[in-house]
């Protein structure tokens, strides 16, 4: 068929060899061509660029400038193959820039002939790859972490299929790649905790992460073991969530010595317990020993009988002290209807010498509130370990202020005792109630205010304490609520 008029009037028609030309100089790839000695005959742009040699300082120069010192046998391997006639294609390799620099390149050969298809010459062309293998390198130094790392990487599509498994899982659950790949992951969640995988899908479909879940996983044996996984998203190129990646790190070891430390602490505790127990049983067996003593040299009996009395009440007392240290403590007596303004009173009055021998003085301010219904009993032994904790902090005297008032929502009564002391350092707050801890040093057993919270929340009430060491504020308060009636707390026994 006739080209078109038009068609005639296009340079790049009518000469097909201007196309070709045009071609050349606008293509991406370093297209160079040089003939059997491997010298350069021609250079586009293109591997001006790549190469940072214009074409006056190459053509005429050997092929040997852009090869590496190193690589040069390579180009007598492709001459040969070009004098036999043979195309190289996709041949990866490594060339040398006019500044020094490596550049890696994937370059196809074909042999260029003459009319009677004698072979004289080559057309290289070179694409640039550099990028493509540091892609190449960071996958397999990512797969190679992937592969070598202790915790299990599995990966899923969002139907909860597995994709990937690396030696770590194998280890792990048992399982091949083979025999897993493609498996739902519920193979490895115990049937009671499936729910959870909805949950994490749910999450993920998202774009959300889940940290450091810690659960129960099953291995191929069927063994539970415990695990802490973490759980990201996958995304693809336009930001969509298409899988996820999950990272699972036994843990079962930790917490087998977690409760073994636990254990290791009950028995410290316990230990501690006895010794405070012995400590505060030795002074009143000592009384009971005297007394007894008192009694058998005694050249009467009405004469001991006061012994024996008093005896017998420190006896008690020994038993009470038991009883309270071990935490199993609750008065024996029903609870009965108390005004707590006159439980204050009576304790005060009991610690009168006290407060007066340490030059302290007590401000008490009593407003309308209601009687409560509680162990008064209880309640003495609680504003009496208060009481003694004030007067210890406050050894060169002080304001010790007790204020009570009702409360309505929730209905009870707010108690706020308020000493004005060398106060308790901040880094010690957190533990004031815990067991055997004290701030007093040989002088406390550390028991005082763990009682008194067991048995404020017990009957389902409240304490804090708040205290400071500042010189201007210095000083401990403590507030209590106790609801109108005791609300036993059978958790707390």
């Amino acid at each position: 068929m006739a080209a078109a008029p038009h068609d005639l009037e296009n340079p790049l028609i009518a000469r097909p060899e201007r196309l070709l030309e045009a071609i050349i100089e606008s293509s991406e790839d370093a297209i160079i061509s040089k003939n059997l000695d491997g010298i350069i005959l021609s250079w586009n742009p293109a591997a001006s660029r790549m190469f940072g040699y214009e074409q006056h300082e190459i053509i005429g120069h050997s092929i040997l400038r852009i090869i590496p010192e190193s690589l040069h046998k390579e180009e007598d391997l492709i001459l040969r193959k070009l004098r036999a006639g043979e195309r190289i294609e996709h041949f990866e390799t490594t060339r040398i820039r006019k500044d020094g620099s490596l550049i890696q390149v994937a370059l196809t050969i074909s042999p260029v002939r003459d009319s009677a298809g004698n072979v004289i010459g080559a057309s290289k062309i070179a694409h640039d790859i550099s990028g493509q293998k540091q892609i190449q390198e960071l996958q397999a130094q990512l797969a190679a972490i992937v592969e070598s790392s202790d915790d299990a990487i599995v990966s899923k599509d969002l139907n909860g299929m597995i994709r990937s498994w690396n030696n770590a899982a194998q280890r792990m659950f048992g399982y091949t790649p083979d025999e897993i790949i493609g498996k739902s992951i519920l193979l490895l969640i115990p049937e009671e905790l499936h729910p959870q995988e909805d949950f994490i899908l749910a999450k993920l479909r998202a774009g959300k992460r889940i940290e450091h879940f810690e659960t129960v996983r099953v291995r191929k044996s069927g063994e539970r073991f415990e695990v802490s996984v973490t759980i990201s998203p996958l995304f693809d190129s336009g930001g969509n969530v298409i899988g996820a990646s999950k990272v699972a790190r036994e843990i079962s070891e930790r917490r087998r010595l977690e409760h073994q430390l636990i254990q290791s602490e009950k028995l410290a505790v316990t230990g501690r317990m006895a010794a405070s127990i012995a400590h505060e049983i030795n002074n009143p067996l000592t009384s009971v020993l005297n007394l007894i003593y008192l009694a058998r040299t005694s050249e009467s009996l009405s004469s001991a009988s006061p012994y024996m009395k008093t005896a017998e009440a420190e006896l008690e007392r020994v038993s009470h002290i038991a009883r309270q240290t071990l935490g199993y403590y609750r008065d024996s007596g029903a609870p009965v209807t108390v005004l707590f303004h006159e439980l204050i009173e009576n304790v005060i009055a009991v610690y009168q010498g006290k407060l007066r021998a340490a030059r302290i003085t007590v401000d008490c301010r009593f407003e309308d509130h209601p009687p409560i219904t509680a162990s008064r009993g209880e309640l003495i032994q609680v504003l009496s370990n208060l009481l003694a904790n004030a007067i210890d902090a406050m050894p060169k005297g002080g304001l010790l202020q007790i204020r009570v008032r009702g409360s309505s929502e929730p209905a009870g009564v707010l108690v706020s005792i308020q000493d004005d002391g060398k106060g308790i350092p901040r880094e010690h707050l957190d533990r004031v109630f815990e067991p055997f801890f004290t701030t007093k040093g040989s002088l406390g057993t550390g028991i005082g205010l763990w009682v008194v919270k067991q048995i404020i929340e017990r009957d389902g009430g409240r304490i804090t304490l708040t205290s400071s060491t500042e010189s201007k504020t210095t000083g401990t308060t403590v507030l209590i609520f106790l609801p109108l009636i005791a609300i036993p707390d059978t958790a707390a026994r």
